[in-house]
């Protein structure tokens, strides 16, 4: 029985925790309290071996060599032709190397992986039912997981071990919980007697959406060059690397200045859902770009993230078409150039 099945009043759609309450109440408690939640859209896999690193390093668009620092790091998995086809929250534990990432895309991308392993001392395989995933947000996030875990990660993606776990500090206060899936029941537990709410997949993916992290998806495979979705911006690009699938596009993108779209978070009123195209006046009947992640929002309305044309910005953005709901593009925490 998967931990999951433990928690009272989770409603479970396709292995994913949806939510505990109504979303209302989930939003509001993301803003005034601290919030747990079950990180059950992300599937794990996990690479072994003496030649991981170099395997990895000629995989990746990160310097895969700076996890051995104690830290975590975005990274992405590219076509030859630099069209990301998933994109990772990537830390080690133990000796164990960790790709986070939807776990629609789990099973495609370590077959597609370890199709080049070859010869390399490396291994993949699905961790995604040995190791649990919790996370931790809210103005109380920080006291909660130094209430329960008794260690708390300094800085963004500092990585902070402890007995019997680990846990991932990441961008906007966040934190994520990492620990082997028969001790998960027992530190969410702990979690919620020291104050916590839990929340649904959807009010975790706001959060996401407001830290600017862009995860592909499978609506949105081969859509973009990693800097289109300001992969560079959150560390997940190294520029002073080997090669790697893409990599010559991704250069040729930073180094020529060839770069016309980039990502923006932004509002409309309604419903948006990735692979959404969103369009602008400017651009004759043609889509201006696409909604890369997108989550419910207070008052019925959805935050999202869209990767568009940076010329549309000032002529102004609908979603769907012409003639659908208005985009407000807000701020996010990193500068856009």
């Amino acid at each position: 029985m998967s931990w999951i099945d433990t928690l009272p009043h989770a409603t479970v759609a396709d292995g994913i925790v949806q939510y505990f309450a109504p979303v209302a109440d989930e939003l509001a408690a993301l803003e005034q309290d601290g919030v747990v939640s079950p990180l059950t859209q992300f599937g794990l896999i996990r690479f072994r071996g003496e030649e991981t690193a170099t395997f990895l390093q000629g995989q990746l668009s990160s310097d895969i060599r700076q996890l051995d620092t104690g830290v975590a790091q975005y990274s992405s998995y590219s076509t030859p032709k630099g069209r990301m086809l998933a994109s990772f929250l990537i830390y080690k534990l133990g000796d164990d190397y960790l790709l986070q990432l939807p776990v629609e895309l789990q099973a495609s991308i370590q077959k597609r992986l370890s199709m080049y392993v070859m010869r390399s001392k490396t291994k993949a395989d699905d961790a995604t039912l040995d190791v649990a995933l919790i996370g931790v947000a809210g103005p109380k996030a920080a006291t909660l997981v130094q209430a329960v875990t008794g260690a708390l990660p300094v800085g963004d993606f500092s990585v902070q071990n402890w007995e019997g776990g680990a846990t991932v500090a990441l961008s906007g206060g966040r934190y994520q919980v990492v620990v082997p899936a028969d001790q998960a029941a027992q530190i969410w537990q702990q979690l919620l007697q020291a104050g916590a709410k839990p929340v649904g997949e959807p009010v975790w993916r706001l959060t996401e959406v407001r830290s600017g992290t862009p995860w592909v998806t499978a609506a949105t495979q081969e859509e973009f060059v990693a800097q289109m979705a300001n992969m560079e911006l959150i560390g997940a690009v190294s520029f002073s690397k080997g090669c790697y699938p893409g990599q010559e596009i991704v250069a040729r993108t930073q180094y020529l200045g060839k770069l016309k779209r980039r990502m923006y978070r932004v509002r409309v009123d309604g419903a948006a859902q990735a692979g959404q195209d969103v369009f602008s006046p400017e651009m004759n009947g043609q889509a201006s770009g696409k909604v890369m992640l997108a989550a419910p929002a207070a008052q019925g309305a959805s935050e999202a993230l869209v990767v568009v044309q940076m010329s549309s910005l000032e002529h102004g953005l609908h979603l769907g078409d012409l003639n659908g709901p208005a985009v407000e593009v807000l701020d996010l925490p990193y500068v856009v150039a």
